[in-house]
Parts: C-alpha cells; structure tokens; sequence
C-alpha cells in the first residue's frame, strides 16, 4: 500500500517526540561511542569477543565503573573530586595494617576501613560547605595528604612501602568472597565486581531519576543558589555526595586488597582523572547540572574496552593513553554536539 501525506506526517509526527527524548540522554554520545569500538576491536583483534576476552573486559570496566558513578553523580552536583584514586588505596591500607596490628578478624578492619573511608568523604564535602572554596582546590590538598600518609604511614608501621599478607588471618576468605570472587553466568568467568559496579549503576540511577535527593542533585548543579532560595539542602545534598564516592572507594579498596593479599602504598595515583574522564565521556558536563550514572558506566566500558583491546591486538600499549585522550576529546565533542541538537529541537 502506498502511504498517504497525510500517514507521512502523522508518522514523522509521532516519531519526533521519540528522536527529541534520544536527543536528550546524556548518555547518548557514549553509547555511540562504545559500539564504534566494540566494533572496531572485534575486526581488529581475534579473542576480544571470545568468552573469556568478554569476561576480562567486564572485569577492566567495573574495577573503573565502581568509583566512576558516584564521581558523575557529585559533577552532576556541580563538585569535583582528586582524591578518589588515592582514597581507593587508603580503604584498602587500613583494612589491611588494622587487621594485621591488632590480630583481629578481617571483617573488624574492614568496618574500621568504612568508618575511615566515609571519614574522608565528609571531611572533603563539609571543608567544602564551610570554607566555601572550589572542590578542586579541597580534594587535591586531600589527594596530597592521603598520598602522604599512604606512603608515610605504611612505611612507619609495617617498615616497607606495602603491607603484611593476611590471606592466613580468620575471616580472609569470608571477605575475598563478598569483594574479590569470580561468578560462572552460562559459560562465563565474571568476577564479583562486575555485580557490585551493576547494583551502584542501579541504585544511582533510581536515585538521580526516581526520588527528592535527585532532583537536589541536578539543581544544586545546575544552580546553587537559585537551589538553595527554593528550600533545596545544598549542603547536606554535597556532603551526602562525597559520601558516595567515599563508600565507593571502600569497595573498590576491599577488592583490591583481597584479590592481592597484600597493598602497594603508591598504588592509585593518576585514577581519579580516570574516573572523571569515564563519566565526562558518558555526558556529564564540567559546569554541573547535566549527565546520568548510565552515561558513566559506559564511559568505563569504554576504557575497558580500550585497554584490553589493546592488548588483545597486540599492540604496543603505550598507545593507550593516546587512544583514551582521544577518545575523550571526541566524545565531549559529540555530546555538546547532541545536546545542541536537542536543545534546538526542543
């Protein structure tokens, strides 16, 4: 049957709303992005879509994942964080030397290593109520002092720059289960925190989409103050999001130091710019107010991809900070260039 003027237009009528809601996802740009390299390293290198090349991409996207969602979640609030990367190292630090010195369970070191972690986190959001200065300026004297106290401390306690193995301590492999274990799903070697990075893209998500503390993060964002003179707790919404990547951290930390036993004190340093490149390429903008916890996830799958494609095409891997830079700048590129095109036809 031939369609009529009048079908075309009611057609092309009911798929605008549709393409202007596409146009408007933050995530959009990432998702183009990743299937372009999905594709390119499926050509480019033979194991990258074999089970066990999937399995180990998953696994190189989560262990950034996990902190990249939170940290899109505080830009969104308009806040920066540099010392992610070393508060990561610092969980794990704790968790570890607390447990050794004082011979105790595991699990006694790894609430102590929460309570330490979640320390860090409202000190870095409440200086930054209080003192009114940038985030910036706040997280990386606190990326300083950690680095420090990391090296520092580690070397005081134990002696050397890493801590003692406590694979032999009560409760070792009780934790190394909840943190650091692998999972079979149909065929598949998947480790566990490939679940942990999908519950944290979950309940951010629902977070950012489905209640008040949400819309508080998208307007404290967007506009402090105009957020505060509507009744929005702009401080409390800022403390509660440098908790969430505080607690983050602790998780990522306890995996680190239970799939290895043991702690470099230098490890670390240089992941937070990872992790806010991951959620700037999945459409989270500098100035705050815009982007999603899905847009992160895939910016991380992104870097996963990236890095063990690499590898897998036996490439030389100094290559891949060429390739991640690039494909930073493309992406932020292509995301200004959606949100334009949804903006003007909105």
């Amino acid at each position: 049957m031939t369609a009529t003027p009048a079908a075309l237009a009611e057609d092309a009528a009911a798929r605008g709303p549709v393409v202007r809601r596409l146009l408007a996802r933050p995530e959009l740009g990432a998702v183009v992005g990743a299937v372009a390299v999905l594709v390119f390293f499926a050509v480019a290198a033979d194991d990258f879509l074999r089970p066990a090349g999937l399995g180990t991409v998953l696994y190189a996207s989560s262990t950034i994942g996990i902190m990249a969602v939170p940290v899109a979640l505080l830009m969104i609030g308009g806040e920066f964080d540099l010392s992610a990367g070393v508060m990561v190292t610092s969980s794990a630090l704790v968790s570890s030397m607390f447990s050794y010195q004082m011979t105790a369970n595991v699990w006694v070191g790894v609430a102590v290593s929460l309570l330490v972690t979640l320390a860090i986190g409202f000190f870095n959001g409440w200086t930054l109520t209080r003192t009114r200065l940038p985030s910036f300026i706040i997280t990386l004297g606190t990326f300083l002092m950690l680095t420090g106290l990391n090296l520092g401390l580690t070397k005081l306690i134990g002696g050397t720059v890493s801590t003692k193995a406590i694979g032999d301590m009560e409760g070792f492999a009780s934790a190394r289960a909840v943190f650091a274990s692998e999972l079979t799903v149909g065929g598949f070697q998947l480790r566990i925190t490939i679940v942990w990075w999908l519950a944290l893209v979950a309940v951010a998500t629902w977070i950012l989409l489905r209640t008040r503390a949400g819309n508080w993060v998208f307007a404290v964002g967007g506009n402090a103050e105009a957020a505060r003179a509507v009744g929005v707790p702009v401080d409390r919404t800022r403390i509660g999001l440098y908790a969430g990547v505080a607690l983050a951290a602790w998780i990522s930390g306890q995996h680190l130091l239970f799939s290895y036993d043991v702690v470099q004190s230098s490890e670390g340093v240089g992941n937070e710019l990872i992790y806010i490149a991951a959620a700037v390429i999945g459409g989270c903008l500098l100035t705050g107010g815009y982007g999603s916890a899905a847009g992160a996830a895939v910016g991380a799958l992104i870097f996963g991809m990236t890095s063990k494609g690499i590898v897998y095409a036996q490439w030389d891997p100094n290559w891949f900070k060429f390739f991640l830079g690039a494909m930073l700048l493309l992406a932020t590129l292509l995301n200004a260039w959606i949100r334009r095109r949804a903006e003007a036809s909105s």
